[in-house]
């Protein structure tokens, strides 16, 4: 990534890398307080149009040098590597919540904060935690606008009646996922 030096305004730095999984390369951009963002299928084209996007939102252009959003994405990396090797069942890396407010943002925190490895929780259980009775749709929203995927577990909210519901970056991912965790058996193919 080539960085112009041209910054706006109130634009923050920060860092961009692809890491390679068992379920496609995933992007990560973090920023000095923690994590921003996680892109799944971050090949080229995604890679770069994910890129533009966050550069268009923070007003400059990721950074390559070292510094305190690389430490992050380092911490991050490794953080996940061991997540998808089975050894990691929490992630302590810091999160930029900046991408998110409002109901989605606490939706999020309390999935990140109270719905641990190898659990589920419905759409409309995490409403309830939430004191929003009958707004499962509007966890499903929040889930559908999560920056952080796996590490703010949104594969971990299923539909009351034990469906999968759905899965932005589709079931495939979210099915590998639970199984990882030993929710769901392994896939035969």
């Amino acid at each position: 990534m080539q960085e112009s030096g041209a910054r706006e305004p109130g634009a923050r730095e920060w860092a961009w890398t692809t890491i390679g999984s068992p379920i496609g390369p995933l992007g990560l951009a973090a920023t000095p307080d923690g994590l921003l963002a996680i892109e799944f299928r971050a090949d080229g084209k995604r890679a770069a149009k994910t890129v533009e996007r966050l550069t268009r939102r923070i007003g400059a252009a990721p950074t390559s040098r070292p510094g305190p959003a690389q430490d992050v994405l380092t911490r991050a990396s490794a953080e996940l590597v061991a997540y998808f090797a089975g050894h990691g069942k929490t992630f302590s890396v810091p999160l930029d919540w900046s991408l998110t407010s409002g109901f989605n943002r606490r939706a999020l925190r309390e999935l990140a904060d109270r719905v641990p490895y190898g659990t589920v929780v419905s759409y409309q259980d995490l409403a309830d935690r939430l004191g929003e009775r009958g707004a499962a749709r509007a966890v499903g929203m929040a889930m559908g606008s999560n920056p952080l995927p796996v590490v703010v577990p949104c594969h971990r909210v299923v539909e009351s009646n034990g469906g999968l519901g759905g899965f932005g970056s589709g079931l495939e991912i979210k099915r590998a996922l639970l199984s990882l965790e030993g929710v769901l058996p392994e896939p035969l193919f």
